[in-house]
Parts: C-alpha cells; structure tokens; sequence
C-alpha cells in the first residue's frame, strides 16, 4: 500500500529562521515557496491555516523527499518529545561527529551528542538536536544506507503514543506495513524532555515502508498528553508525515475530509487525504501518479 515517505511538514513560528538556518548548516535548498490554498486546507481539515505562508526543502542529494515548514502559532502546553504524535525526523549523515561540532554554534540546540546506538562495529551513530522551529532532528550514520552527500534525507520518521499495541495495529493492519517486535530501550532524549528516572525504558518496534524508508514506534509512558492542537490549525511541532500509496480507495482509513486532487508542487494533481494513526498522529496519503 505504501510506497515511500514524500514530505515531512513541520510547524513553526517563522519561516525566514528556519530557512537560513537549514540552509547553512544542513545544506538543505528551497525549492518552493508558497500559501496554503483554501482546498489544501479543507484536505486537512484546518480551515484556520488557509493562507498560511509555507515553503518546501530539499536535501543537497536532490532526493525527491522534503521538508515542509508552515507558518503556525505557537500552542500552549507544547515541547518537543513529551507528547504523542510524530516526534522526531531522522536524517541520514556522512559523519554526526562532524556534524555535532557544525552545530555547536548555530540555532540548533544539540541535546544528545554522538554516539553509537548499540555496542557493534556497524552500529549506527547518531545524535540529535532541536531545530529553529522547536522541531525534533536526529543525525545518524548508518551504514544500511549509502549516501553522496554529507547531509541527506529524511529515511526514519519517529512517532510516539500511549499504546505500542495500537500504533502496530494500526500500521499492519490499516496501512500493511511489516512491524517487528518491540523492545525495551533507554532513550535519553525522551527521558530529559518529560524528567523521569534516568534508567526509564520504552518499548519500541521498527515499522518498514520501503527498502529506503522506516518508522520507530515509541511506546509514551501514561503521565505523557495527547498534543495540544489549536482549532482548525495544524499540530505544533512535527505536524504530519506524507507517504505515497498506490491507491486511496483501497484504504481502509477515517478520512479527517474527503479525499481529493490538489494542484501545485508536490501534489501536481493527485488526490489527497489525511487520516490519523494509532497515536493520534497525522498521516498525510498521496495517490500514485500513472
């Protein structure tokens, strides 16, 4: 059913930050600017961010996958990595030392310096750092995936809910994704946000989209909220996931609205619907082109 991740749309206050800042220290290139159109808005069913300024990124491999920043308020009662929904945006590195010592000065807040994920010759090194927009990134070297560059795209998108039953429901039975099964894993990062005991742990399962896309499924403690959303706007922070999928009808999915076609970059005619996950959080289906 689904086919790949396209668009990664974040919510922040002030495009023209983010801008420079993803620019300059992650080489990522504008390759659109724009408003949210009135039928854009009803696909998602947030009639407030009609008109809204937004503009689109691409990483400097020109891998046709994007980040999406829109203009929105902030919400009372938001922080990065304390809520359920889409939490952090992982994008593959040549080198996360290097890259740790780039943002050492720059509008990125480092809060993990790097390290290897597990105790391997191979293992992943990553670390991780919120953005200009209060967003969540991690910075991983992972030798699965070869890269040119040394940034690249997006290739985990990390989600969080109250129940890890309910989000690889959702994925394997609504979306027919593979979900293995989850493990317990001390993540420092999620423990600093929500100030528990340092030896916390939360299960966590790896959803597979494609060869070259994945998902990590955290499982939130009970003191962690649904995300606060303002009425008729997008959610704070990281506000949806966009994937691909061979054909809309054949989902079985709560449409938020009636699918439809949405014209300009990077719908360019395809029908478009949203729906909501396992955790609440916010998937973004886009039909296949012929």
């Amino acid at each position: 059913m689904l086919k790949s991740i396209l668009i990664v749309t974040i919510a922040v206050l002030n495009l023209n930050s983010v801008e420079t800042a993803y620019e300059e220290y992650l080489d990522y290139a504008t390759v659109e600017h724009g408003v949210v159109s009135e039928e854009l808005a009803t696909t998602w069913a947030t009639p407030a961010m009609t008109g809204h300024d937004y503009l689109i990124m691409q990483p400097a491999s020109e891998a046709p996958v994007y980040l999406r920043f829109v203009e929105n308020p902030p919400v009372d009662g938001y922080a990065p990595m304390t809520t359920h929904g889409w939490n952090s945006t992982e994008l593959l590195v040549q080198d996360p030392d290097a890259m740790a010592e780039r943002l050492a000065d720059s509008p990125f807040k480092i809060i993990g310096g790097p390290k290897d994920l597990w105790n391997a010759p191979d293992a992943p090194r990553a670390m991780q750092a919120i953005g200009p927009g209060n967003e969540v990134v991690y910075l991983t070297r992972n030798v699965d995936f070869e890269i040119n560059t040394p940034i690249d795209r997006m290739f985990i998108m990390v989600v969080a809910g109250p129940s890890m039953d309910d989000m690889s429901a959702f994925y394997r039975d609504r979306l027919g994704l593979e979900v293995g099964e989850a493990t317990p894993f001390q993540i420092t990062g999620i423990t600093n946000a929500q100030g528990l005991p340092e030896e916390t742990t939360y299960p966590l399962a790896v959803a597979t989209v494609s060869p070259e896309f994945l998902l990590e499924l955290d499982e939130y403690p009970p003191s962690a909220p649904p995300r606060p959303i303002a009425e008729g706007h997008l959610p704070p922070g990281i506000a949806m996931v966009s994937f691909e999928v061979t054909d809309l009808d054949a989902l079985d999915v709560d449409w938020r609205a009636a699918p439809q076609s949405i014209d300009g970059f990077p719908y360019d005619g395809r029908r478009v619907g949203v729906t909501l996950g396992g955790a609440g959080e916010w998937i973004e289906l886009i039909e296949a082109g012929d």
